[in-house]
């Protein structure tokens, strides 16, 4: 006798319905990702401000992280709807060829936004308060008690 496996939920369906949605932009945010690498890189060229390079850094940090999510949806979407509640089936379709071209997909893009987090973004410096630095808190009122001494 053939056990009949379990039918889908209704929740795993709408999972696999969003991630399908997600999947099939993915052509669409990888080029969203090469564009904003070419500004990066145009920016870093023409040595733009820090500030619009911080900015264009950011954009692209977004932009790999949207393309990687998708790669991870086409993951999942490969697998199919079982593989959202059965830890068995998801575990044998992800061995199958066009799962692992997904995920390998998937590890790059997230390779390079974390190379691109520790390395890409510069760091801008922070503007001084308006006041300057001596300026004390709204409100505050030091106590007038007589000297203070440290030692």
């Amino acid at each position: 006798m053939i056990p009949r496996r379990k039918p889908v939920s209704p929740e795993a369906e709408q999972k696999f319905a969003a991630d399908q949605a997600l999947a099939a932009r993915f052509d669409e945010l990888l080029a969203e990702a090469r564009v904003a690498e070419q500004e990066l890189r145009d920016a870093e060229a023409a040595n733009v401000p820090l500030t619009e390079r911080y900015r264009l850094a950011k954009r692209l940090d977004a932009a790999l992280t949207a393309a990687m999510r998708a790669a991870y949806a086409a993951e999942r979407v490969t697998i199919g709807p079982l593989g959202y509640e059965d830890r068995i089936y998801r575990r044998k379709a992800r061995a199958t060829p066009p799962v692992r071209v997904w995920s390998a997909e998937a590890e790059r893009l997230l390779t390079l936004r974390e190379s691109h987090q520790l390395t890409g973004i510069p760091r801008v410096p922070r503007t001084p308060a308006a006041g300057g630095s001596d300026e004390l808190a709204p409100g505050f009122q030091p106590a007038r008690t007589g000297t203070v001494t440290t030692r």
